[in-house]
């Protein structure tokens, strides 16, 4: 027998009431306003500038809640973006200008910094390295090897990011300085914990010209942790609370040359236990868990928080010349507090852009539903209901008696296995819409509309029969 068995992660966030500004490596971003933008930490993982396939459950949590702890605890050194945290995964922050440097501090000589020197290379960002060092020692003083934010980070000098335009002098100076306040007090935290912060990176934008901390800071996705203890017995071989572990796996795996997408269970359940490990090292907290799926989750605290409404109709029309009659279809949506998206897709014309429609209404976060309207020959409602596990409601925009009674068979005669519904009354359609997203709260509201909608029938019913009888 076929089960489903829901989802124990966040991949990727979809929701039609916020615009998309960015899906990145790990996190997505969406505009709440000109000033605030919603972060979601995912529980995607990347590793050399690629994307993996298989997420790590509890991953994106983690690196949210850690992220914050450092945010409040660094805020006396440079400010930084954080509004909210209205979720685990997720984050409302400060609309900034991006500087597209990443500052990367290097406390002890690990990663990619050691497999270059160990190939002979001497000097980093302008930085010369004597001689002689080990895996995993510890530098005679951090350094600062920027690098730029393009897809494959790119490492420059201080002079470089300068001449490329992507700094100026008073602001790249002031960011070092943050970058180095920044480790330090990262070092000593973490060494309060038996820990040892090796390396990791900060990045930084610009608020009404003011420099601020973004991203992330002090996360395992950030940087390199060791158990000092461990470290002291065995440099060169101690292990991190990292993802260098998956690194390893990767290039230990490769084919031809080719590094693996696709991480099994083993590597993912101990990425997860890493950087649980940490967590609560750095914390001194227990890792609570939430006993609800991750995305409904998201999506409550979402709601409670007031920056998501708890559903949405999709208005999907065939052409601009329907606004006027999806827009009296909106007016009574909107009465009840539900979001109205609108959209033109026809289905002869823009296939491409129906198909990404329905995949962002599929995995939406909050429940909905679409309502269809188009005329004539009625496509469009039948391609989304084929294409879509949310209810589909066809009200065409019928011009008079005689368009209804050509056309209207082309909406009631769908195609097998297409289960769209028809309504003919805008009025008629909106309630249907909202009826069939099942809000709790909504319940209350829409029981007391149905009672009056019998009593006013029973009332018309008795003086229909009271003039029966008087005739």
């Amino acid at each position: 027998m076929n089960t489903w068995t829901p989802p124990t992660f966040i991949d990727k966030v979809y929701t039609p009431q916020l615009a998309l500004l960015h899906r990145g490596k790990v996190r997505d971003s969406f505009a709440l306003d000109a000033e605030r933008r919603l972060i979601v930490v995912t529980d995607r993982i990347s590793a050399f500038d690629l994307k993996i396939k298989t997420p790590v459950p509890g991953k994106g949590e983690i690196l949210n809640r850690l992220a914050a702890f450092w945010f409040e605890r660094t805020a006396g050194i440079v400010a930084n973006h954080v509004l909210s945290v209205p979720d685990g995964q997720a984050m409302v922050v400060r609309e900034c200008e991006p500087i597209r440097v990443e500052m990367v501090v290097r406390g002890a000589i690990c990663g990619t910094l050691w497999r270059a020197y160990k190939a002979g290379r001497r000097t980093f960002s302008g930085v010369q390295l004597p001689e002689g060092l080990t895996e995993n020692a510890q530098l005679p003083e951090p350094i600062v090897t920027p690098t730029t934010k393009d897809d494959s980070d790119r490492e420059v000098t201080p002079a470089e990011c300068v001449a490329l335009g992507l700094v100026t002098d008073a602001v790249y100076a002031e960011m070092d300085r943050a970058s180095r306040a920044l480790f330090a007090f990262g070092t000593s935290f973490a060494a309060e914990r038996g820990l040892l912060l090796a390396d990791t990176k900060y990045e930084f934008g610009l608020c009404n010209g003011r420099l601020v901390l973004i991203d992330e800071i002090h996360t395992p996705d950030s940087s390199r942790f060791f158990d000092h203890e461990a470290w002291k017995a065995s440099p060169a071989t101690v292990g991190s609370y990292d993802k260098e572990f998956v690194r390893k796996w990767m290039r230990a795996n490769a084919v031809d040359g080719r590094l693996p997408l696709d991480l099994p269970a083993d590597v993912v359940r101990e990425t997860a236990a890493r950087y649980a490990a940490l967590y609560q090292r750095l914390t001194g907290a227990p890792l609570t868990t939430d006993s609800r799926d991750p995305q409904r989750r998201l999506y409550d605290n979402l709601v409670a928080a007031g920056l998501l409404r708890d559903g949405y109709v999709a208005m999907v029309m065939g052409s601009r010349a329907d606004l006027a009659h999806a827009e009296s279809i909106a007016h009574d949506v909107r009465k009840y507090g539900v979001f109205v998206d609108l959209r033109v897709l026809s289905a002869h014309k823009n296939g491409d852009r129906a198909v990404a429609a329905l995949v962002e209404y599929n995995h939406s976060l909050e429940p909905g539903c679409i309502v269809a309207i188009a005329g004539e020959s009625n496509g469009l409602g039948g391609a989304l209901a084929a294409g879509t596990c949310l209810p589909v409601i066809n009200c065409p925009p019928f011009k008079d008696d005689a368009d209804y009674l050509v056309n209207i068979h082309s909406s009631l005669r769908m195609p097998r296995h297409v289960p769209a519904a028809t309504v003919v009354k805008p009025a008629l359609a909106a309630q249907a819409a909202v009826r069939s997203l099942n809000l709790p709260r909504l319940r209350a509201l829409l029981l007391r509309e149905v009672e009056g909608v019998r009593a006013a029938l029973a009332s018309d019913d008795a003086d229909v029969r009271a003039k029966g009888r008087g005739q």
